[in-house]
């Protein structure tokens, strides 16, 4: 059974930089042939799928919020990170980190593990 959690800051001042790591255990984030991605969801608004990083290594982004999200991974803790800058009011959301054979999806169907989520503010 693969296990994802999310940890990291619940607050985050508008034009700082915000930090998760998602933690696996029950498989490695290197086996064949799946993206570990990150997910967001806003109040009121659908899953945003915000970027992702393949077994092999290959990072991908959502063209939208390129400019301003890195995702990186450690594969000796076998842990992938998300780091987006510049973040502000509309940022607040709860993020998810998820396993999938898709890239780029927004449907939680299309994901067969996910965190429980945690919530990020980033205040007025």
């Amino acid at each position: 059974q693969v296990q994802l959690q999310e940890s990291g800051p619940g607050l985050v001042k508008p034009s700082q930089t915000l930090s998760l790591t998602c933690t696996v255990s029950g498989g490695s984030i290197t086996t064949n042939y799946y993206y570990w991605s990150w997910i967001r969801q806003s109040p009121g608004k659908e899953l945003e799928w915000m970027g992702a990083i393949r077994y092999s290594g290959g990072v991908y982004y959502s063209p939208s919020l390129k400019s301003r999200t890195s995702i990186s991974r450690d594969t000796s803790t076998n842990q992938f990170t998300l780091q987006l800058s510049s973040v502000t009011p509309e940022d607040t959301a709860v993020y998810y980190c998820a396993r999938s054979q898709h890239l780029g999806s927004s449907r939680w169907g299309d994901y067969d593990y996910r965190g429980q989520g945690t919530q990020v503010t980033v205040p007025s």
